[in-house]
C-alpha cells in the first residue's frame, strides 16, 4: 500500500525550490525556460516520491508525478494538446530517466546526513535573448535544505556548500557532467523552449497592461504607510519604484514578490512609510512591457463627498412647499371669480321689478 506524502507539502517543497533559487533579473523580451524536481524520502515511504514541473517563465506546461495512478509525463497548458502520443511517449522516457538519476544521488548522500527524511531538488534550465539566441544556463542541487552544488556561468566548474555537494562534485569532476550538462542548457533546452514559444504564442507572447493604484494607511504611531500596487499585468517582469522629492528610496521600500493572481495574471505591491503630512512628495515609478512608457502615480486624498441627503430632502420640502404656494393661488384665483360671478347674476324678480320702474315709452 503507498504512502501518500500530502499535496500542500509537495507544493510548499516546490515553491521553497523556486524561492530560493530565484531566477536573476532577466534581459527585456528574453524567456526563460526552467525544470523544478524533488525526490522526497519520508518514515513510512515505502518507495520514495519523485515530481517535476516545467516552466516557460512563469507558466507551467507539463509535469510529473510519481504518485500519480498513471506514471507518465502530462501536459499542464492549453497549447500541449498539439502535441502527438509519440511526443508525450519520448517526454515519460526522459522523465524515468531523471528520477533514476536522482535515486542514485540520494543513494550516495543518505549516509552523510543522519535524518529521518531527505530531499534532493533541482532547479535547472537556460534563458533565451530576442531572436533565439542562448543568455545563459543554470543548473543547481540542494540536499535537504542546506547542502548545495551549483553550476557556475562558465558551465565549467562549480560552486558548493557541505560535505554531500563536496561528494557529488568530485565524481561529477572525473565523469565530465559538466559538459553534459552544458551541451544540453545550450541545445536541447533552447529548442525545447523556442517550441514552447511557437505553440503557445496566444498565451505567453501577449502583453496585458498593468492596473496601477496608490493606497494609503495610518500605523498606531501616526506614520504612514503608501503602498503602490500592480495588478492583472503579464509578462510577470515588471519594476516598482518610490521616489522622495525625485530620490529613489529603495533602501526603504517593502516589496511583495511577483505572484500569479490566479487566472494568468500577477501581482505585486511596493510599500513606503512616510511621515504624516508629506505624502505629496512621495511618487511610484512603474516599468512594464505593456505600458508605452513609464508610469508617476502619487496618493491622491479622497474629495469631500457631498451631503447627498440633505439636498435631497431640501428638494423635496421645496417642491412640497411650492406645489402647496401654487395650488393655493389656484384657489384664490377660482373664489375671486365665483364672487365677480355672483355680483352680476340678477333673479327673475329683480329683473321684472327693474322693468316696473323703468320709464314708459
Amino acid at each position: 500500500m503507498k504512502t501518500l506524502i500530502p499535496q500542500a507539502l509537495l507544493l510548499l517543497l516546490l515553491v521553497t525550490l523556486a524561492l530560493t533559487n530565484s531566477k536573476g533579473p532577466l534581459y527585456l523580451g528574453s524567456y526563460q525556460l526552467c525544470h523544478f524536481q524533488t525526490l522526497l524520502t519520508w518514515p513510512g515511504l515505502v518507495e520514495s516520491q519523485f515530481i517535476s514541473a516545467s516552466y516557460v517563465d512563469d507558466t507551467q506546461f507539463m509535469g510529473f508525478n510519481s504518485r500519480a495512478e498513471t506514471q507518465r509525463m502530462v501536459h499542464q497548458a492549453p497549447w500541449m494538446d498539439q502535441q502527438k502520443p509519440e511526443y508525450w511517449e519520448d517526454q515519460t522516457q526522459s522523465i524515468m530517466r531523471e528520477k533514476t538519476f536522482f535515486k542514485e544521488v540520494m543513494k550516495k548522500v543518505l549516509h552523510i546526513h543522519n535524518q529521518r527524511h531527505h530531499t534532493i531538488q533541482r532547479r535547472y534550465g537556460c534563458i533565451v535573448l530576442p531572436g533565439g539566441y542562448f543568455s545563459r544556463g543554470f543548473h543547481e542541487l540542494t540536499f535537504s535544505g542546506h547542502d548545495y552544488i551549483a553550476l557556475n556561468e562558465d558551465l565549467r566548474t562549480w560552486t558548493l556548500s557541505g560535505k554531500a555537494a563536496k561528494m557529488l562534485r568530485g565524481e561529477w569532476e572525473r565523469t565530465g557532467f559538466a559538459q553534459v550538462v552544458k551541451t544540453y542548457l545550450k541545445d536541447e533546452c533552447v529548442e525545447l523552449l523556442l517550441a514552447q514559444l511557437d505553440y503557445g504564442k496566444e498565451t505567453l507572447l501577449r502583453t496585458d497592461t498593468p492596473k496601477i493604484l496608490v493606497t494609503q494607511k495610518v500605523r498606531t504611531d501616526g506614520k504612514i504607510i503608501l503602498r503602490c500596487w500592480a495588478l492583472d499585468f503579464y509578462p510577470a517582469e515588471i519594476t516598482l519604484i518610490w521616489q522622495r522629492d525625485g530620490n529613489n528610496q529603495t533602501q526603504d521600500m517593502e516589496m511583495m514578490d511577483t505572484r500569479p493572481a490566479g487566472d494568468g495574471t500577477f501581482q505585486k505591491w511596493a510599500a513606503v512609510v512616510v511621515p504624516s503630512g508629506e505624502e505629496q512628495r512621495y511618487t511610484c515609478h512603474v516599468t512594464h512591457e505593456g505600458l508605452p512608457e513609464p508610469i508617476t502615480l502619487r496618493w491622491e486624498p479622497p474629495q469631500p463627498s457631498v451631503p447627498i441627503m440633505p439636498i435631497v430632502t431640501g428638494l423635496v420640502l421645496g417642491a412640497v412647499l411650492m406645489g402647496a404656494v401654487v395650488t393655493f393661488l389656484i384657489w384664490k384665483r377660482r373664489t375671486k371669480g365665483k364672487e365677480r360671478a355672483g355680483s352680476e347674476f340678477k333673479s327673475p324678480w329683480e329683473y321684472q321689478v327693474q322693468l316696473r320702474v323703468c320709464p314708459a315709452t
